[in-house]
């Protein structure tokens, strides 16, 4: 909206203002109000609602007084709420102080002692809620939910456990102990105070707990040196986030000498993250002490540089192990395995046999997704089919997936169908989404049509990221036309798959790209690359069944979109060495694209 001064000079006298908040003669007012001479409570409300700028807000302000509209609760109600937004509080506390009714609404009250705890004024904020407490009950203003999640964080701030324990029993009074924000509050509060007792008492109340719960109580735990509480808490925990694995590694970092349960947890937390250089300090800090030989210790060890990218290292750790048991021999097979590297995995699968070491369900399915990302169907098929009779396993859905893959991805697809048909455990939707890939990738359009059927009838979310592969799979056979009705009909049921991301780390900084991602600041030139790498691929002359040219293509087609393109080409930025991590590509399958730069900018893959 344009502002312009008023035109009539008669009209722009300076008014007087009842109180020193108000307008200065420089201000302006809004051109649809430029030839009024009296605005109505109407429009003065809705130019409040705009959340106007300061000069015109204390113009406002002035016409409110003016006009003798400052008894009017809902006008100063929008004024508080103005001059809060554009942190002017002690405008906003004079008019608070002054309110026209016997007591402002509990919202004001609320914004009023929020903003003060935001501004860490903890003194001011107990003043506006003894005030609130003190109210004359016939006055039916009362503290909520969200008053008693600001007034325990500002105890948390001022660390006045006397006052949080005052606040606390008042919540209780209240019958709040069971609102989640006012629990994590005072989890957050007594995890502050370092009284984990308390905060795991709160927290063990909590019927419906949010990450925020998990993350407030770890912290404590963390904060407090009580690292094995704060793992086992970890471990609990339903879904990590980013925030969870980071208080998590820190804790490990800042504390005294951790056991061998804190160290793997600390090892498994820095494998999900990539965090390779914090991984580096632990194992440095483990060759130092006596537990180095540990089998949990090894393990986790080969997991986290295997996920880091550095199977280098990894396979250094599993081949000075004496003599490794079934988790350390797991490991490295699942390592080699997510690095694409088959053939190695496989001779790690024999010398385990050969020592007379009984693979468990772990070690069948890291065999299987080895020969699976290798096209070693003859040995995966003898696997899957002697997993009872050798070693006294019963096939799990997930065999079954590995085997599926295994298949679809080497052409099979008529017998994994079979194998999906013959099942003796009914096939979830991965199992589905399994095969319709390798339909994507061989592009068979009528088998990948009938799969969609039969995943639209498992009721579940399942069609959204299938219809995603079945986009996939047209786009790699260059039908546009298809690709862009399936989106179409996705969008109009406003369908979304869940968002892709990778990442890498460069010189210790960690570089996130997401699908539709625009936020990177080199997303330009990384854009630019990815286009580069398309004609690369155009003029080197690759076989269409080779697994990357499909990805290609339809990353090229969503090229805002390909998230997996997009980290690939910042890898070939000049300077940078980068390891990847979080992709939802096997690591093996960058081979292609780093082929393909490497034959015509002359850098080494």
């Amino acid at each position: 909206m344009r502002f312009l001064s008023w035109r009539k000079a008669k009209h722009l006298t300076v008014i007087k203002p009842k109180c020193r908040i108000c307008c200065s003669s420089t201000a302006t007012f809004p051109a649809v109000f430029q030839d009024k001479i009296h605005i109505t409570r109407k429009e003065l409300s809705k130019l409040l609602h705009q959340r106007p700028p300061k000069s015109q807000l204390k113009q406002i302000h002035a016409q409110i007084l003016t006009q003798e509209l400052s008894s009017t609760a809902s006008l100063v109600n929008s004024l508080i709420h103005c001059y809060l937004h554009i942190k002017e509080v002690t405008s906003a506390r004079f008019l608070f102080l002054h309110y026209p009714l016997p007591s402002p609404p509990i919202l004001i009250w609320n914004l009023m002692i929020r903003v003060y705890c935001k501004l860490q004024n903890s003194s001011e904020s107990f003043c506006l809620f003894r005030k609130l407490l003190n109210l004359d009950h016939r006055i039916r203003v009362f503290p909520d939910e969200y008053t008693f999640t600001s007034i325990v964080t500002s105890c948390a701030h001022q660390k006045s456990i006397v006052q949080g324990k005052i606040v606390h029993g008042l919540v209780v009074r209240n019958g709040l102990e069971s609102n989640l924000y006012v629990d994590n509050s005072l989890i957050n509060m007594y995890s502050v105070f370092k009284i984990t007792d308390d905060a795991y008492k709160v927290f063990d109340r909590i019927t419906e707990r949010d990450v925020f719960s998990w993350t407030s109580l770890i912290c404590g735990y963390a904060n407090n040196g009580e690292m094995y509480q704060a793992c086992e808490i970890f471990y609990k925990m339903p879904v990590r986030n980013d925030v969870s694995w980071a208080v998590i590694i820190s804790g490990f970092a800042g504390n005294g000498r951790p056991n061998e349960a804190v160290l793997v947890c600390a090892l498994s937390a820095c494998a999900n993250l990539g965090a390779l250089e914090q991984g580096n300090w632990i194992h440095a800090y483990i060759k130092r002490n006596e537990n180095r030989d540990s089998s949990n210790i090894c393990t986790a060890l080969i997991d986290m540089y295997a996920k880091c990218g550095r199977i280098d290292i990894a396979r250094l750790i599993f081949n000075r192990i004496p003599r490794p048991d079934v988790h350390n021999f797991t490991s490295m097979i699942s390592a080699l395995s997510y690095h694409g590297l088959g053939e190695q995995a496989l001779t790690v699968f024999r010398r385990m046999l050969n020592e007379n070491v009984n693979p468990n369900e772990v070690t069948i399915i890291g065999v299987l997704n080895a020969c699976s990302h290798s096209g070693l169907v003859e040995e995966g098929s003898s696997i899957f089919y002697n997993i009872e009779n050798l070693w006294g396993l019963k096939p799990q859905i997930e065999h079954y997936g590995c085997y599926v893959d295994l298949l679809g991805r080497a052409g099979y697809l008529e017998k994994a169908l079979g194998v999906v048909k013959n099942m003796h455990i009914k096939p979830d939707i991965v199992i589905w989404r399994a095969l319709l890939s390798a339909c994507r990738i061989h592009c068979n359009i009528f088998l990948g049509n009938s799969i969609i059927d039969f995943i639209k009838q498992l009721n579940s979310d399942g069609p959204i990221g299938s219809e995603v592969l079945l986009s996939n799979m047209y786009a790699s056979l260059g039908n546009w036309e298809k690709v862009s009705e399936v989106r179409n009909a996705m969008g109009q049921r406003k369908t979304q798959s869940d968002i892709g991301c990778s990442w890498i780390e460069v010189n210790g900084v960690v570089h996130e790209f997401h699908v539709a991602d625009k936020l990177h600041p080199q997303i330009l030139e990384v854009l630019i690359k990815l286009n580069e790498l398309w004609i690369i691929q155009q003029k080197v002359n690759l076989s269409r069944h080779d697994g990357f040219f499909n990805c290609m293509s339809f990353a090229v087609y969503q090229i805002e979109r390909g998230m997996e393109g997009c980290l690939i080409c910042f890898c070939f930025f000049p300077g940078i060495h980068a390891r990847t991590t979080g992709t939802l590509m096997p690591l093996s399958e960058f081979d292609l694209p780093k082929f393909l730069w490497s034959r015509t900018s002359g850098r080494a893959g």
